[in-house]
């Protein structure tokens, strides 16, 4: 396979990946400061000018990481209880922002998103954790009548666990099946 630019050699996958798996335990242990494009081609085992070759900044490595494991992290599995999706999606959804190396690189990425603009169009290229929400938000809206659209059920539910985290409070206060509930009490009342 060549690189997404059809330039340099075939991609080494391996090399990719070692990259990808390399990026965020590194940036757990220095820091999004410290963290340089040398450090994670270090850490990978690869040399520079390969990760150079996909990615342009550390920004971009730390995303994809994050995105990846994002996908696998949270994706809950569904039944046919919504407020058991809902609750099982919140779990990990706070482990995710709380526990994982992945949801300290998005955490990372936020933060500095906030005065880097290139970081910010980064963020907004994809809405990782929407996409995560999609399916069991749809399984209570859809039947719900509201009038509110995806995007906005969706922030109303991953929007106080999220704000709970990222504000510096402990995970530990967070009650998922009472968020899971008060999700569906709003959306069943919410512009109807």
């Amino acid at each position: 396979m060549v690189d997404g630019s059809g330039r340099g050699r075939p991609r080494s996958e391996s090399a990719r990946a070692a990259v990808l798996h390399a990026v965020d335990d590194l940036l757990v242990e220095v820091g999004y400061a410290a963290l340089t494009m040398k450090g994670i081609a270090e850490r990978a085992g690869v040399g520079r000018q390969t990760v150079y070759r996909w990615w342009s900044n550390k920004a971009e490595v730390l995303y994809e990481a994050s995105a990846i494991d994002a996908q696998h992290e949270l994706s809950a599995p569904t039944s046919d209880d919504p407020r058991r999706d809902l609750t099982a999606y919140l779990d990990a959804l706070v482990a995710f922002l709380s526990r994982s190396h992945a949801g300290a690189a998005y955490r990372a990425l936020l933060g500095e998103a906030q005065h880097d603009a290139d970081v910010a169009a980064l963020l907004a290229s994809r809405d990782i954790l929407g996409e995560s929400a999609a399916k069991v938000v749809e399984a209570v809206r859809k039947p719900s009548g509201t009038t509110l659209s995806l995007e906005q059920a969706t922030a109303l539910l991953i929007g106080p666990p999220f704000f709970h985290i990222l504000s510096g409070r402990t995970a530990d206060d967070l009650d998922t099946e009472q968020l899971a509930g008060q999700f569906m009490r709003t959306l069943n009342h919410a512009g109807t």
